[in-house]
Order: structure tokens, then C-alpha cells, then sequence
């Protein structure tokens, strides 16, 4: 895997901060941010950043001097964009299963707002009418994304209004003359067929009709990210290209300038992240050699939880021969990075890195077994600062109350 930081520059910033440690490049995000740019029409595009997948308000802070917009899954993470400075009319913010009061909450801060079940836009419509616009997120029955925990526009999925439920739909939409302004569909994550992106055009091209107040088609995000050597990601020139083509097709069919939006959250910070853990032991069962590495599953759960692959390299001595691994955690858990794994000779001691930590890294994290949270580091122009510290042992006892004797 090619690096955007140099192994140097990842072994500094472990032995001056400690390990476990997540870093990060500033520059990878905002070179991610231009090539969606760059593929897709200016005057037909917005991009949303899903800072669920890194919330840090000094990522935000990238982001927002990059020029893009946030798209936020829960009100506090809509607080934090607010926090970090970004307008509210720059703010997406997408409900699911949440309480009508804090769907409430987001309309109080004027950011944009997505509705995903009949129950909360009925409520809403009761309150609001046609006062505030407010967009729909539309289940459309496709199955896509890389693992089903991580697809989400199935038949199964909790995730938004299926679109079946049209007709109940349009009698809430009519009998408060609500103001709906947008459609969303997200299909899941790790998406590499542009024909799903497509498919959700389709959908809307039903939709439109119905809907004659509605300006922008959402797409959600989803993109495929390569994790292992020499693996593709989503053809983004292919997909801004396709997008265009439909997106001009709807607008001359329906009379009226619709504007594509898309939520991209992994793709625009996984490759910036590395995760660097020192091991701490090693030991040999059969034919088995373990790594035991100073931190575990509470630190980065995407392998256990979604049997996920990140590529592992040991910054310590990258020359060295290979050699095969099982790398393995502290934590009181089967917590198994990677089985039968080729990495170059480790001896006690070594740094490894862990790529594509950006993104559902940090953000997972726990306490579990009550071990500190990770430091985390942000390389910009060449230069690296603390964004966040260690955790310390008073953390651990900030929110709990004293125990009376």
C-alpha cells in the first residue's frame, strides 16, 4: 500500500506521542475532496462530508476549509459542524429512529433536515406544515455495499420510508401540505457498481413525480475504498459522469433544476488514517506465530465487527523479510486483526501500522476492559500536532460518582 505519510514520519509521531496511536493527513483528505470535485459538475453537485465516520472537530475543521459541506446522523454531531464554524444551511442532517424532539432540535439550529419513518413526518407536519422544507430518506429496496451490516436500502433494512409505502406517504405529505424539498436514498457502504448509484435515479425518476416541490436528488454516499494491495475503489470519473448524464435526463424531464448530493464519509478520510500499535509479545503455538500488539478490539473493532481488512506493515523494519502472523490484541476478547498475514520480520518492540484507519476507527473506540482511549495526531504542511490526548486514568473515573464508605 502506497503511503501518503512517510514510514519516518509515522515512527516520529509514535515515539513522540506514544502508542497505540491514530494519525492522520490533512492533505489526503482535501486531495480526496478535489477529485470528487474534480469528476463531478460544479453546478450540479453537493458534497456533504458523513463526519460520522471521524468526528474530531480539528478533521471538521479540514474539511470546512476545504470547502465542503457536513452531513451529520445524530444532533450532536450537527452541534459539533456549528462548533467548528460551518453555516447551517451547509449542515445536512438525516434522522433515524430518533425522538420528534430532537428532529425539533435540528429544525431550532436552521440546518437541513432528513426524515426517514411516516411516524416522525406526520408529527412533523403537524407541527411545522409547510413552514420549514424538509427532505425524505426513501428506502428503495436494493441490496448493495460490501456485508450486510453494512447495506442499508434492502428489504430488510431499518433504515428510511420503504418506498411501498408511496401512497400512505403522499396523504401525510398532502393532508399538511408539507414543503418537501428533497429525496434521499443510501444504499449502503463499500459501493463499487456505478449502476447502483444509477438504480437509486431510477427510483427517483418515480418519485419526482409525485413530488413537484422536490430540488435535490441525495444519493448518500457509500464509495468503495481500496483496503487491500491492489484493490479498486469506486470509478469516480465513471460515477460523476453517469450521475451528470441522469441528472441532466430528470431536469429536462420534469422541467425544473435538480441538483445532486452525496454523503461521503470513508472515502473521504479512510486513507488518511494509520493506526500505529507497538507489540509487545510474541509467541509461537504450533505452527501459529501470534503478535501481540498494545491494543485491541475497544481501539479498532471493523475487523472483528465486520471481518474488515486493513493492511498491517511494520514501520520498524519495512525491509525486512516476510514472514507469516497472526496479529492479536490485549483485550480480554478474541480480538484477531489478522490471521496467516505477511508481514516483514517483527521483533518485540516494532511499530506496526494499520491503513485506512480514518474512517469507523477512533470513532468506535471504548474503554472496554477499562484501557485509555488513543491519542490522536493530525500531519499538516509537513508538521504534526496533537488534536487529542490519551486518555488518563481520571477519565475513567470522570463520570462515574464517588462510591460512599
Amino acid at each position: 500500500m502506497k503511503s501518503s505519510l512517510s514510514y519516518d514520519q509515522l515512527k516520529t509521531a509514535a515515539n513522540d506521542y506514544g502508542t497505540p496511536l491514530y494519525v492522520y493527513h490533512a492533505e489526503k483528505i482535501v486531495s480526496q475532496y478535489q477529485n470528487l470535485l474534480s469528476n463531478f459538475s460544479s453546478t450540479h453537485t453537493r458534497f456533504f462530508y458523513a463526519c460520522k465516520s471521524l468526528t474530531n472537530i480539528h478533521i471538521l475543521d479540514v474539511v470546512k476549509r476545504a470547502g465542503c459541506n457536513v452531513d451529520s446522523s445524530s444532533i450532536n454531531e450537527a452541534k459539533l459542524a456549528l462548533h467548528v464554524g460551518f453555516a447551517p444551511q451547509n449542515i445536512l442532517y438525516t434522522s433515524n429512529s430518533v425522538s420528534f424532539e430532537e428532529i425539533c432540535e435540528a429544525v431550532s439550529l436552521g440546518i437541513h433536515v432528513n426524515i426517514d419513518s411516516l411516524s416522525n413526518l406526520e408529527k412533523f407536519g403537524a407541527k411545522y406544515g409547510n413552514s420549514y422544507p424538509v427532505g425524505l430518506r426513501v428506502r428503495p429496496n436494493i441490496m448493495a455495499g460490501g456485508n450486510l451490516k453494512i447495506s442499508t436500502g434492502h428489504d430488510k433494512s431499518k433504515f428510511g420510508i420503504p418506498v411501498t409505502q408511496l401512497e400512505e406517504l403522499k396523504a401525510i405529505q398532502e393532508k399538511y401540505n408539507i414543503n418537501i424539498a428533497n429525496l434521499h436514498i443510501h444504499t449502503g457502504s463499500e459501493i463499487k457498481d456505478v449502476a447502483v448509484f444509477i438504480q437509486s435515479a431510477e427510483v427517483f425518476d418515480i418519485l419526482l413525480a409525485h413530488f413537484p416541490t422536490v430540488n435535490v436528488l441525495d444519493f448518500g454516499g457509500g464509495f468503495k475504498v481500496p483496503y487491500q494491495p491492489g484493490e479498486k475503489g469506486t470509478d469516480i470519473a465513471l460515477l460523476g459522469a453517469e450521475v451528470d448524464k441522469a441528472m441532466h435526463r430528470l431536469s429536462e424531464k420534469y422541467g425544473r433544476p435538480l441538483t445532486a448530493w452525496f454523503e461521503p464519509g470513508k472515502y473521504m478520510v479512510s486513507e488518511c488514517g494509520y493506526f500505529i500499535a507497538k507489540v509487545n509479545v510474541l509467541k509461537q503455538s504450533g505452527n501459529i506465530q501470534f503478535a501481540g500488539i498494545d491494543t485491541g478490539l475497544n481501539h479498532l473493532i471493523r475487523p472483528m465487527f465486520y471481518d474488515a481488512y486493513h493492511h498491517i506493515d511494520n514501520i520498524s523494519n519495512p525491509t525486512a523479510q516476510q514472514q507469516a502472523y497472526a496479529v492479536v490484541g490485549n483485550i480480554c476478547e478474541t480480538d484477531t486483526f489478522a490471521w496467516d498475514r505477511a508481514i516483514p520480520t517483527i521483533q518485540e518492540g516494532d511499530f506496526l501500522v494499520f491503513f485506512n484507519a480514518g474512517a469507523y476507527g477512533y470513532e468506535m473506540a471504548s474503554n472496554y476492559n477499562s484501557r485509555y482511549k488513543p491519542a490522536q495526531v493530525l500531519f499538516e504542511n509537513g508538521v504534526s500536532r496533537l488534536i487529542s490526548r490519551r486518555d488518563t486514568f481520571e477519565d475513567l473515573l470522570s463520570l462515574q460518582l464517588p462510591v460512599n464508605k
